[in-house]
C-alpha cells in the first residue's frame, strides 16, 4: 500500500481562550481516594455520581473499560454536562476526547453513520514514535549580524548552547534566525533543534534565570538545564487521532484537509488500510493505540438507525469509552412507535453503566454561583449573591448564572463597581424565567395566534403537568 501520511502540524494551533457555560470545571474534583470534595476544581454537591465517574475514569487510565459505555441520566440543570467535562479535564491532553450533540448529526452533510463514525474515530489516540538527532541546550546568547544594505545580503548570526558539561556555538542561516524570532527565544530558554527539519521547540526556562522577571509572563515553564551531550538521539512522541490520519490520507491536501471545514465523507477502503498501518506499527512497536472519550449528549435525539450503529461500533477492538448523557424519562425512542426509559433501545441500555445526578440544594446553588461570579470576573454583595442563590432555587440554576453578566451590565450602566440588589431586581423584571413567561402565556393567551382557548380548570392543569 502507499505510504500512510501522518502530520504532527495540527497540534501547533492557538488555543482561543473564552468564559463559556463550563469553563470554570478544572477536574472532578475527587481525592486521592476517589473521595468526593465538597467543592472543588469548580465542581460542587452530586458527590455520589462524581464518586461514579472517578471509578470510570481509572478504569479509562488502566486501560480497563475500552468498548463500554456509561450514561448520566439526570433532571435539566444538574450537572450532567460538567461531569463529563470534568472527565476530559482529568483525563488531560494526552488522552483523546470527542464531544458531539444528539441533534447535530443530523445536520451535516453525510449520513448519519458517517458522521458517527468521525466521532468514534476522533476520540481513538495514535502514539507515534520515532527517533530523531536533536540538539538540545540552554541558550547562552543569540548574536544576530545585519547587512550594512538591506536586501545586499541575508543575516547572519552565531548561537551558543550550553549543557552543564559543555558550550558550543554554532553559526546561523536565515531561516534559523527567522524560526528563533518567531518563536521569540532568548538567553536563558532551553531549545530544541531537530537537525532534520530544523525545527525549533522552546521547552522552557532555565531555573538559574528564574530570577529575570523581566523576562517572564504568568505562563512560564521552569527547566533544568540539559545535561550531557549537546547533540543526542531522543524519541519523540507525535499525538494524532485516527479521524485525523484518515483525513490527511483521503484528501489530495494533506493535512491542511483538517482546516477546510467540513471534511466529507471517508471511503471505507481508507479506514482499512488506516487500521493495517496502523496495526502494524503497533505490532513493531513504533505506535500506541490510546482510546479515549466520546461523549454523546442529548442521546435521546439519536434515532434506531444510530443505536444499532452503536451497538454495532462498541464491539469493535478499538472502541473507545462511550459517555452518553439525557434528561429524558420514559419517551418514545426516535425512528419507532415504542417507549424506553430515557429514549433508549433496551438492548444498548443493558450495555450502559447508569450514573444518576440529582437537584442541586440551596447551598449548594450558592456555591456554584460564588464560582461563576469569579469564572465571570463580576464583584457581587453578599445580599446580591443571596439573592441570586434565591432565584436559582426557585426557578432554575441556569437562569440565576445567566442573571450574573446581565446584572453587571446594570450595575456599570449606574456606573458603580459592586452589583448590588437593585441591579439583581432590575434585569430579574427585565428577562423572565420559564414560569413567569408560563404564566403570561396562560393569562394572555388569547391575543397570541393559534391558541386553543380553555377554561380556569384547563389552564390549572396545564400548571400542574409543566410543574
Amino acid at each position: 500500500m502507499a505510504e500512510l501520511r501522518i502530520s504532527a502540524e495540527t497540534r501547533d494551533l492557538t488555543r482561543v481562550e473564552r468564559i463559556g457555560a463550563h469553563s470554570h470545571i478544572r477536574g472532578l474534583g475527587l481525592d486521592s481516594s476517589l473521595e468526593a470534595r465538597a467543592v472543588s476544581e469548580g465542581m460542587v454537591g452530586q458527590t455520589s455520581a462524581r464518586k461514579a465517574a472517578g471509578v470510570i475514569l481509572q478504569m479509562i487510565k488502566e486501560g480497563k473499560i475500552a468498548g463500554r459505555a456509561v450514561l448520566i441520566a439526570g433532571q435539566p440543570g444538574t450537572g450532567k454536562t460538567a461531569i463529563a467535562m470534568g472527565m476530559a479535564k482529568s483525563l488531560g491532553l494526552e488522552t483523546p476526547f470527542a464531544m458531539v450533540t444528539g441533534s447535530e448529526l443530523f445536520s451535516f452533510e453525510m449520513s448519519k453513520t458517517e458522521a458517527l463514525k468521525q466521532a468514534f474515530r476522533k476520540a481513538i489516540g495514535v502514539r507515534i514514535k520515532e527517533e530523531a538527532e536533536v540538539i538540545e541546550g540552554e541558550v547562552v546568547e543569540v548574536q544576530i549580524d545585519r547587512p550594512a544594505v538591506t536586501g545586499v545580503a541575508s543575516k547572519t548570526g552565531k548561537l551558543t548552547l550550553k549543557t552543564t558539561e559543555m558550550e558550543t556555538v554554532y553559526d546561523m542561516g536565515a531561516k534559523m534566525i527567522e524560526a528563533l524570532n518567531k518563536g521569540k527565544v532568548q538567553s536563558g530558554d532551553v531549545i530544541s533543534i531537530d537537525k532534520a527539519s530544523g525545527k525549533i521547540t522552546k521547552l522552557g526556562r532555565s531555573f538559574t534565570r528564574s530570577r529575570d522577571y523581566d523576562a517572564m509572563g504568568p505562563q512560564t515553564k521552569f527547566v533544568q538545564c540539559p545535561d550531557g551531550e549537546l547533540q543526542k538521539r531522543k524519541e519523540i512522541i507525535h499525538s494524532v487521532t485516527l479521524h485525523e490520519i484518515d483525513v490527511i490520507n483521503s484528501r489530495t491536501q494533506g493535512f491542511l484537509a483538517l482546516f477546510t471545514g467540513d471534511t466529507g465523507e471517508i471511503r471505507s477502503e481508507v479506514r482499512e488500510r488506516v487500521d493495517e498501518k496502523v496495526m502494524e506499527w503497533r505490532d513493531e512497536g513504533k505506535a500506541d493505540i490510546v482510546p479515549g472519550v466520546l461523549f454523546i449528549d442529548e442521546v435521546h435525539m439519536l434515532d434506531i438507525e444510530c443505536f444499532s450503529f452503536l451497538n454495532r461500533a462498541l464491539e469493535n477492538e478499538m472502541a473507545p469509552i462511550l459517555v452518553v448523557a439525557t434528561n429524558r424519562g420514559i419517551t418514545t425512542i426516535r425512528g419507532t412507535d415504542y417507549k424506553s426509559p430515557h429514549g433508549i433501545p433496551l438492548d444498548l441500555l443493558d450495555r450502559l453503566l447508569i450514573i444518576t445526578t440529582q437537584p442541586y440544594t440551596e447551598d449548594e446553588i450558592r456555591k456554584i454561583i460564588d464560582i461563576r461570579c469569579q469564572e465571570e470576573d463580576v464583584e457581587v454583595s453578599e445580599e446580591a449573591r443571596l439573592l441570586l442563590s434565591k432565584i436559582g432555587a426557585e426557578t432554575s440554576l441556569r437562569y440565576a448564572i445567566n442573571l450574573i453578566t446581565s446584572a453587571a451590565l446594570a450595575c456599570q450602566k449606574r456606573k458603580g463597581n459592586v452589583v448590588e440588589l437593585r441591579d439583581v431586581n432590575r434585569v430579574y423584571m427585565l428577562f423572565l424565567d420559564v414560569k413567569r413567561s408560563t404564566q403570561f402565556l396562560m393569562e394572555y393567551q388569547s391575543q397570541y395566534m393559534f391558541n386553543e382557548p380553555g377554561d380556569g380548570e384547563g389552564q390549572e392543569d396545564a400548571n400542574t403537568m409543566i410543574y
